[in-house]
């Protein structure tokens, strides 16, 4: 049992707690914009990660990112979704961390993010970190400590 006193719950891993890339949705750097909203709208996310060919991290594509860079001056150019690629608009300033980091470490990114990226040492895409995966075992070790 993980004691939330004795600071092994923010010792664990975040490979504990993320989702591996394998089961996240994603787009690469060369797909349109187009095809990054069809992702985006068929996952239900608000944010997926950008993958370079061999699957390093690049960025993050949301709808606001992509509405943003197809709206003109009078109206929103639709037609510009096929065109324009997920590279020339996502943004590559984006919380990562280590597939080696404590939960510790990435606690304060993710009080403003809902997930983190994270990557091993060489920028490979390893998965994501929830807000929701760490509250959920947050709850779950609260609940196990408090029925004693």
């Amino acid at each position: 049992m993980i004691s939330l006193y004795s600071g092994e719950f923010l010792g664990l891993s975040v490979k504990e707690l993320m989702i591996p890339s394998e089961r996240v949705a994603h787009v690469q750097v060369g797909n349109s914009l187009e095809h990054a909203l069809l992702v985006l709208t068929k996952s239900g996310y608000t944010a997926i990660p950008v993958l370079d060919s061999r699957y390093r991290l690049m960025g993050l594509i949301s709808t606001p990112i992509i509405m943003d860079s197809i709206l003109g001056l009078e109206r929103i150019e639709f037609e510009q979704l096929d065109t324009k690629k997920v590279e020339s608009a996502m943004n590559t300033e984006i919380p990562r961390i280590n597939v080696q980091s404590n939960l510790q470490s990435s606690l304060n990114l993710l009080v403003d993010n809902p997930f983190l990226c994270i990557e091993d040492q060489s920028g490979i895409f390893e998965g994501i970190l929830t807000r929701r995966s760490v509250l959920l075992r947050l709850s779950n070790e609260v609940k196990r400590n408090y029925r004693k």
